[in-house]
């Protein structure tokens, strides 16, 4: 891990890669990791752009998968269905690092891999968003409405396309396009 002022010189595409994908698990169990909360931007079903805050819960670095979960009823829930290709957006002032991540998104609900997200997040407390009498973004009809028994919990697995990473440093910017069969280096 490279200490705040201090910058990772990569020989090769392959260390690069690695040391990207150990930065975003690490980013799943450090509540304090700014990749943690990345900002996934979808196409809305009016054909403007829709960007949110999401918590990164899972990478699957053998598969190229990263996995959010959502309230089933959330808007992004309907745009990924209608157009599963979206990007994350991720910001480290630590590392200085951003990472734009091109994904193709499968939504999971009602099935094995929603089910044990909710196994995972049912004592927390965010618990209760998933029993929400309405759905995110719903006007309020009452402070306090009962909940549901059935969680509206989705699983947005998605399936990295390619990966712009982008380092700030006095030293010289630098910048690479990842894909699954090469790394490229750009002008930043």
């Amino acid at each position: 891990m490279a200490a705040e002022g201090d910058h990772d010189h990569f020989v090769g595409g392959d260390e690069l890669r690695q040391r990207l994908w150990q930065e975003l698990t690490r980013a799943t169990v450090d509540r304090h990791h700014a990749w943690r909360t990345p900002a996934l931007a979808t196409t809305g079903l009016d054909g403007l752009a829709q960007a949110r805050t999401v918590v990164l819960r899972e990478v699957r670095q053998a598969q190229s998968e990263l996995l959010i979960y959502t309230d089933a009823r959330s808007p992004k829930v309907a745009e990924l269905l209608a157009q599963p290709v979206a990007s994350l957006l991720c910001w480290s002032s630590r590392l200085s690092w951003q990472l734009r991540v091109q994904l193709r998104f499968a939504v999971l609900q009602n099935d094995e891999e929603a089910n044990a997200a909710w196994e995972r997040v049912r004592q927390s407390p965010s618990a209760n968003d998933y029993l929400a009498a309405r759905a995110p973004g719903s006007a309020l009809a009452v402070a306090h409405e009962a909940l549901l028994e059935t969680p509206q919990i989705a699983v947005l697995r998605g399936h990295v396309i390619a990966m712009d990473w982008l380092e700030l440093a006095r030293a010289g910017h630098r910048r690479a396009r990842l894909d699954e069969q090469r790394v490229e280096w750009l002008v930043p």
